[in-house]
């Protein structure tokens, strides 16, 4: 068993008057850490894909919703966006019912219309991060099958069969649940070319040609992958100087198996080409996880210039910019002279021999 960091962290905030909800993508472990959870409270459990759980749940009467929760004063929804007016119905809960804590988990982003604001400590549980596993002996092999759980503790030839499984079915369950998502090709043809791009910057009206579709639509399938927790945004740095890309942005994965999945490359990592970019992503989203089970509250950016000065990766905190770049190879890196003398900022590179200081 792998101990979730998430896990003591939700359990402080047990029983304090608010509904806690867990947000994640399929299989990164939200069921497991939720039943760890019931096993000390005596608590009860829902799956929400079954449609009789979904029937019972799907009215805002409180005696009803009671009744069939039972008398446990914990309770877990599990991929409570299956329930139709969700967020009416945990208003209700909690509104009429303070003691009972409800643990609501969702492979997306639902949204609440706000029914819950106030109401609700939200957590994100993400793909296995450093501190949570033995991180030396496993860097490659993290950035080649990533750090879905039981994935991860799988064999190579298992792992990898597992996630074509995943990258195909599973985890675009929800995506495709959107009511304007319909073309299921159309989206793994996006993702592959999103994974073909990992830290370069990524342009709408370029994918909407090659796709031979709107920016809309582009703009929309990406947005909903975001809530869905498949990929993440960066975007780009600018105040100062006239030549600042303004409006770029990046797109990264949460999680490197996903990523190679999708292009089905699983080759080791010194015969690949694209090793800089798997390790630029990989410590983006390390320190995104670190960020977030930290509670260290940053703005996040990269810079780039019109005459290719850049940054990888910048965190924006009272008042002061860090600047990181990142090198798989100890290669010899300019100093960005540009960037530090316009802004209050430090600059530092991250490499295999001081990653765990920045990630950790």
């Amino acid at each position: 068993m792998i101990n979730r960091i998430l896990k003591n962290k939700i359990e402080k905030e047990l029983f304090k008057g608010k509904i806690i909800i867990i947000y994640g993508a399929r299989q990164v472990g939200k069921t497991t850490l939720v039943k760890e959870i019931l096993k000390k409270h005596n608590g009860n459990y829902f799956n929400c894909e079954i449609l009789s759980v979904r029937d019972a749940l799907s009215k805002a009467e409180p005696k009803r919703l009671k009744n069939f929760l039972g008398g446990s004063d914990l309770v877990v929804l599990d991929e409570a966006q299956k329930i139709e007016n969700i967020g009416l119905i945990l208003k209700v809960l909690i509104d009429t019912y303070p003691d009972l804590q409800v643990i609501a988990t969702g492979s997306f982003d639902f949204d609440l219309e706000g029914k819950l604001t106030g109401r609700a400590s939200e957590f994100i549980l993400y793909p296995l991060s450093l501190p949570e596993i033995e991180v030396d002996p496993i860097l490659e092999k993290s950035m080649i099958l990533g750090l879905y759980p039981e994935i991860f503790l799988l064999n190579r030839e298992k792992a990898i069969e597992n996630l074509e499984l995943l990258v195909s079915s599973y985890l675009f369950k929800d995506v495709l649940a959107f009511e304007k998502i319909k073309k299921s090709s159309l989206l793994v043809k996006l993702l592959q070319l999103l994974a073909l791009q990992i830290g370069n910057e990524v342009s709408y009206t370029e994918l909407s040609k090659k796709l031979g579709v709107s920016r809309q639509t582009i703009e929309y399938y990406i947005d909903i992958l975001e809530q869905c927790f498949v990929v993440f945004k960066l975007h780009s740095f600018s105040r100062n100087l006239r030549n600042e890309l303004t409006k770029s942005l990046k797109i990264y994965f949460y999680d490197l198996g996903v990523r190679n999945g999708l292009i089905r490359n699983f080759n080791p990592l010194n015969i690949r080409n694209d090793v800089g970019a798997l390790y630029e992503n990989f410590c983006i989203a390390e320190r995104k996880k670190h960020n977030h089970y930290t509670n260290n509250y940053v703005n996040t950016y990269f810079w780039r210039t019109y005459d290719q000065k850049e940054i990888d990766y910048i965190e924006e905190q009272g008042g002061k910019l860090f600047a990181y770049e990142f090198k798989w190879k100890k290669d010899k890196v300019k100093v960005p002279k540009l960037f530090l003398e316009t802004y209050d900022s430090e600059f530092k590179m991250i490499t295999k021999e001081n990653y765990f200081e920045f990630l950790l």
